[in-house]
């Protein structure tokens, strides 16, 4: 430890080799956490439906994605699909069409969950105004099942947050490929790791305690 040095650690490093990467990072987030909600949630709707034909394809892509570490599911999407279509598609193009399918899976089971809490009365009592099943979704289940999953939902984009740093296995320019870089460039790669766990450790650990107080202000409007 005492041969440390953090000296490196300036503006300069930041606006060349950080910001790029710190950027892509939450860019990724934002869109595999929309996508990911998105698709989720009609994979639940999928899976809730009573129909067979539509909750085992459901059930089994949830299960099987759930039952892959990312890492492999990026290296596979990033080697495999150029193979087939016979053209590279990139490594961010890669990074997002991968985390929005593998946190798809992850978000239907939070949505499943919450779409289940609510209370079988007020979908009873939907049906008795006539609403479609659609319709009941719509205005009555889910903008309740949203609120009551808000804090998981959270929780899990913060997670997704660290787990975007799986993309510089294949070369995507992220949060920790903007330090690595930064980190050779000036000679200084151990400091530059150390340096991405802090930044990290902060970012994650602020929004976790956001989370708790958002948690902490719905208990109390209930």
């Amino acid at each position: 430890m005492g041969n440390l040095d953090l000296s490196f650690v300036s503006w300069d490093l930041i606006s060349k080799f950080v910001l790029k990467g710190f950027y892509f990072s939450v860019v990724l987030t934002v869109v595999a956490t929309l996508g990911g909600v998105f698709f989720g949630t009609i994979l639940a709707l999928l899976r809730l439906s009573g129909k067979k034909a539509l909750m085992v394809p459901a059930t089994i892509y949830v299960n099987g994605m759930r039952s892959i570490p990312l890492v492999m599911v990026i290296l596979w999407f990033y080697l495999l699909v150029p193979v087939l279509i016979g053209r590279p598609i990139g490594a961010e193009w890669s990074a997002t069409i991968t985390f929005i399918a593998f946190e798809a899976a992850y978000f239907s089971e939070i949505m499943r969950a919450g779409i289940q809490s609510i209370p079988r009365g007020q979908v009873h009592a939907g049906q008795a105004l006539g609403m479609s099943y659609a319709q009941n979704m719509k205005l009555v289940v889910l903008p309740q099942a949203f609120r009551n999953m808000l804090p998981v939902l959270l929780t899990q984009t913060i997670i997704l947050f660290q787990d975007t740093s799986l993309v510089y296995a294949i070369g995507a320019y992220d949060l920790l490929k903007g330090f690595v870089t930064g980190g050779k460039i000036y000679g200084r790669p151990e400091e530059a790791y150390l340096l991405a766990a802090v930044v990290y450790f902060a970012i994650c650990f602020g929004l976790s305690y956001m989370v708790k107080r958002l948690q902490a202000k719905i208990a109390i409007i209930r």
